[in-house]
């Protein structure tokens, strides 16, 4: 006894090596889920496959008899392709997504395995020592990170998936339709071909979007304020909420991982304020100093409660989002409550 109160940082040497042991076992547990998940849906789109090619060739054996197939079946035909051509690529995306969980998952077993072995190592445990079953533990910053970086990625592949991943299927589709038609009904083929190139349009700017959303060259060539001006007017038109930019000091160029970390944070504070807050208003305040860049994104929406949002370790969340701040030597400020809107305050440091 007496020699461990002379030692007042071996019960936190001791406890740390076991809050990373219960989040690899929670990681192998998750493994083990999405090992049976993946068995599952790749069965599933093996079967799709098989009703895919089926659909195909029932509508090319229609088309042999184009002129006196009638209409309602070519059509019903051509239907049910593109649906089974919709529900195949979709499966696949799923099974893609799986896989790349997996993936990850994986490479954050192996860091926490090895995370484990270096603390009991430091700790004088053996690797192989029991736990004490106590309280699921916080998670460790590294690990909140890791997954952060993975949300980010999966909504990114989400919304390829759902967005010009599934445009460009329907072009394919409408472009094999514009084909069959020139011989039989030219007429038809030219109004197919119109709506092929509004489809083009639209999809060429879901694009452009996704591009803008994953990394804005125009944040490379021109800067943080210009682009924070185009995402801000973008934002505003597509979600609705009107927001009133402000720049204020002397607008300059700095740091180029600090332009994007303000970046990054503006666009996560205003994805909040569409998603959680609720607001019919907001604004964001930039100040240029001579040292210092700081960002106020304030709106009127629904508020909450502050120590329960920084007490929540999982997502791309007010804490991370602080740690981001003050591992770059800055300071974040929260001011909210339920029904009191919410206004949001950072200051970096720049050269």
């Amino acid at each position: 006894m007496d020699q461990m109160q002379g030692r007042p940082g071996a019960s936190a040497s001791a406890s740390h090596p076991e809050e990373i042991r219960a989040e690899y076992e929670q990681t192998q547990r998750e493994l083990k889920e999405i090992d049976l998940l993946i068995q599952q849906t790749s069965a599933e789109v093996d079967k799709l496959a098989q009703r895919n090619a089926q659909a195909t060739n029932r509508v090319k054996q229609l088309e042999i008899n184009l002129d006196t197939v009638p209409r309602t079946d070519l059509q019903k035909a051509y239907t049910e392709a593109q649906e089974a051509q919709k529900r195949l690529l979709m499966m696949r995306g799923q099974l893609e997504k799986l896989q790349s969980d997996q993936q990850n998952l994986s490479r954050l077993a192996n860091l926490l395995r090895r995370s484990l072995e270096t603390g009991l190592e430091r700790a004088g445990m053996s690797a192989n020592a029991p736990g004490d079953g106590g309280s699921e533990p916080s998670q460790p910053a590294i690990v909140r990170i890791i997954e952060t970086q993975e949300q980010e990625r999966q909504r990114l592949v989400r919304q390829m998936h759902d967005g010009p991943a599934q445009s460009l299927t329907n072009l394919i589709l409408q472009a094999e339709i514009c084909e069959r038609l020139f011989d039989h009904d030219p007429k038809r083929a030219r109004s197919e071909l119109g709506n092929l190139k509004g489809a083009v349009t639209g999809t060429f700017q879901k694009v452009r979007d996704f591009m803008f959303d994953l990394r804005p060259m125009m944040l490379d060539d021109l800067g943080l304020v210009p682009t924070l001006k185009r995402y801000v007017d973008s934002f505003a038109e597509k979600s609705g909420v009107p927001i009133a930019l402000s720049v204020t000091g002397n607008e300059r160029r700095f740091t180029g991982y600090k332009e994007v970390a303000v970046f990054r944070i503006a666009q996560d504070l205003l994805s909040n304020v569409r998603q959680h807050a609720h607001a019919s208003r907001a604004q964001i305040l930039l100040d240029l100093t001579e040292d210092a860049v700081r960002v106020t994104v304030e709106d009127n929406g629904s508020g909450f409660d502050v120590n329960e949002a920084l007490g929540a370790k999982k997502g791309i969340g007010l804490s991370t989002l602080r740690e981001r701040v003050e591992m770059m030597g800055g300071q974040v400020q929260i001011d909210s409550a339920p029904g009191r809107g919410t206004k949001v305050s950072l200051l970096l440091p720049i050269p």
